[in-house]
């Protein structure tokens, strides 16, 4: 019994992952993110700049993390890089300043086995985080016409 107290205190006091792990070189490219940006800055208002995508990038992954039916895709992945990723993926699509440092969106996804439910699942929680943050049904439309082509570099048939 000591010994289960113990080793729990032991698991509770190891510290939580908060650096990305490191990755293999690729070609850094805006082009990667696989949306040109939006004209002006309206649509970054609209999603309540740095800090408005930020909340919904983060509830977006914690919804999708803590769904049954997709949270696999997320087990063992780096989700510090994730984050970091998505709200510059974001950022440079709804032309907020930000360059985009990540992956193609086929090289991302390479091997996840994501499907085309799993991808649906993806954008009900990307809709239930922008409602949260307020975002007007226009603008989380205008986003997510950006982001559907990505479906077909993504999805595996």
């Amino acid at each position: 019994m000591i010994w289960m107290s113990w080793a729990a205190m032991l698991i509770s006091l190891a510290p939580v992952t908060t650096a990305e792990q490191p990755v293999d070189p690729y070609p850094q490219n805006d082009a990667n993110a696989g949306a040109q940006p939006f004209d002006g800055q309206a649509m970054w208002r609209a999603f309540h700049e740095a800090d408005g995508v930020s909340r919904i990038v983060d509830e977006a992954i914690d919804l999708s993390q803590s769904d049954p039916h997709i949270s696999d895709i997320f087990r063992n992945r780096d989700l510090v890089r994730l984050r970091r990723t998505l709200k510059e993926q974001f950022c440079y699509i709804l032309n907020g300043g930000c360059h985009y440092s990540g992956r193609t969106m086929q090289a991302a996804h390479k091997d996840m086995g994501i499907q085309t439910a799993d991808m649906g699942a993806l954008v009900e929680h990307l809709q239930a985080a922008m409602r949260h943050e307020h975002i007007s049904y226009r603008a989380q439309n205008r986003l997510l016409a950006k982001l559907a082509p990505m479906k077909r570099t993504v999805v595996k048939q």
